[in-house]
């Protein structure tokens, strides 16, 4: 053992956890971390009991097992961990694992554990590991913590100052300071520090950075190619297939797409998210084969997954309706209720929506008519819309059925809040086109589009005439008629801002301005303006 190394780190005085399901394991980590000085060990044989002692107690390392037995196993707990904000970003994270197939480890990397150690474990490797990882921890945890606070500028700045003092860590925090540049919709910074890094050496993980920004621009035949080259170097390149995929889908070629992810899937087959892409996919296509693999696998892996959501479930249901088995997909329907209806108020509607389109598609018209009167009753209980990609659903459903005033109201109020998207306008009218309604859509998009901008022009020009309190009131009305438009979003926060500027902090107002953020944010990520405007409301914050 290197006692030097030992030396560098007080490990006696940090919180550890052990999770293995095996106690004769756990003992032997435990005596390990004792050598090196520790005494705050706890321990966990599932899964489930790592969540509990997680959510209760703050550790600063943790030793987790690839397999767990029943439940959850060490990838899904350490993504449960990260999406619940669980562990600090200086909390330091080993995988452990007697596995070394591709599958498993392929799985574990994508969620990015601090390092993946394969048994049996010496004493000195562990010792060596905990130093390396603990060490590049303290390099970004000021980086890491503003990126907590979403303030990605600070971030950028912080790795700036790292940068000109730490040639050890000089690659890492090019490569961070890149993706902070992305994050704050700033691509051409951060093809700078991409092509700064590629200049130095070929690195994939450079040259991927620069085909999403190639993506981001629209080029998507330069991107397409550069993420095949990366591929063609790294097979087992994850991320770069699906970029890929999602370059072919820009590009219209949604078999490829499909086939580019069928082959992502069998290189790394655990994760629901590729799963649920997946079947997404080939529904749209009609490959009821490959849609239906996909989605049993994906509720399978999901099972004890954070990240499942009902849409396996559903998308299953519409392929057993396209199987014309009605029973099966109602049954799924059944499942996807029992499941998730707690924490997806909107579940109802949308697996009302999948009932009708199942019995539409398996030729009962009689029973998707029923379905289309139910949404149309329940559209009229309350004046909240569901998102973007349901409305369109619901609407080219209730089109179907032949309902017509219900579903051109979804679809005006998706065009309000959606008014300077021509992508997403184009597919609206093509609803309407199918509907027969080809002149009415373009006059109904025309003037919901006008609705949209006049409401954001009087709430901007009472902004700028300085009447600010007549433009917050304004803005806060705005938000209510359409609360998924992005730029009147954006304007809310900015006149929000601009108050505070002029009137002093407002606590209150500070955290219905972040609400509105962490809004858009949550709709379309890395927009400049999220991130110009987070380090504004940071800046005006009192010193403690």
């Amino acid at each position: 053992m290197n006692v030097a190394a030992a030396d560098q780190v007080d490990w006696a005085g940090k919180n550890y956890l052990v999770i293995d399901d095996f106690v004769g394991v756990r003992q032997l980590l435990r005596e390990s971390l004792r050598s090196l000085g520790a005494k705050n060990i706890d321990q966990a044989s599932s899964g489930g009991e790592a969540m509990g002692l997680l959510s209760r107690i703050r550790y600063d390392v943790v030793l987790c097992d690839y397999n767990l037995g029943e439940g959850k196993n060490g990838q899904q707990v350490l993504e449960e961990a990260r999406v619940r904000n669980l562990i600090n970003p200086s909390t330091v994270w080993l995988m452990v694992s007697a596995e070394k197939s591709v599958e498993s480890v392929m799985g574990a990397a994508e969620h990015q554990p601090d390092a993946y150690l394969i048994k049996p474990i010496t004493e000195g490797v562990l010792l060596t590991r905990l130093n390396r990882v603990w060490h590049k921890k303290q390099v970004f945890r000021m980086i890491d913590q503003a990126c907590a606070e979403k303030d990605y500028l600070r971030a950028a700045r912080l790795c700036d100052a790292r940068i000109d003092n730490d040639k050890v860590h000089e690659l890492d925090l090019l490569r961070m300071k890149a993706r902070l540049m992305e994050r704050s919709g700033q691509p051409a910074r951060a093809r700078e520090v991409y092509e700064q890094v590629l200049e130095q050496r070929e690195y994939q993980w450079a040259r991927a950075g620069l085909a999403k920004i190639r993506m981001a621009n629209g080029e998507f035949e330069q991107a397409r190619q550069i993420f095949q080259g990366v591929i063609a170097e790294n097979r087992y390149y994850i991320d770069a297939y699906d970029q890929l995929a999602a370059a072919y889908q820009n590009m219209g070629k949604l078999e490829e797409a499909c086939a580019i992810l069928e082959r992502a899937a069998k290189l790394s087959p655990n994760s629901v998210p590729r799963q649920r892409s997946l079947g997404n996919l080939a529904l749209r296509l009609g490959n009821v084969q490959i849609a239906e693999k996909a989605f049993r696998k994906c509720i399978a892996i999901g099972e004890y997954s954070i990240m499942k959501t009902p849409d396996a479930y559903l998308g299953l249901a519409r392929v057993c309706g396209q199987k014309n088995d009605p029973k099966e997909a109602l049954q799924q329907l059944a499942a996807a209720q029992r499941e998730f209806g707690h924490a997806h108020p909107d579940l109802p509607l949308r697996a009302k929506i999948t009932e009708g389109l199942v019995y539409h598609e398996s030729g009962d018209y009689r029973r998707a008519r029923k379905a289309g009167d139910e949404l149309e009753a329940m559209l009229k209980l309350t004046p909240e819309r569901p998102d973007t990609a349901t409305c369109l659903e619901l609407a080219t459903l209730l089109f179907a059925v032949g309902v017509k005033e219900a579903p051109v109201e979804l679809l005006c109020y998706v065009i309000r809040n959606n008014h300077d998207n021509p992508l997403l306008l184009d597919e609206v009218q093509a609803i309407f086109d199918k509907a027969r309604l080809k002149d009415e859509g373009q006059d109904l998009i025309r003037s919901s589009k006008k609705e949209a901008a006049d409401l954001m022009n009087q709430g901007v020009l009472l902004w700028k005439t300085g009447k600010l309190t007549e433009a917050l009131e304004w803005m806060r009305n705005a938000r209510k008629a359409v609360p998924n438009n992005q730029r009147i979003l954006f304007n809310t926060a900015q006149i929000m801002v601009s108050h505070m500027q002029q009137h002093g902090h407002d606590e209150c107002l500070h955290a219905e301005a972040c609400e509105v953020l962490h809004h858009v944010d949550r709709l379309l990520p890395g927009q400049q303006r999220f991130a110009q405007l987070i380090e504004q409301l940071a800046q005006l914050r009192p010193a403690a």
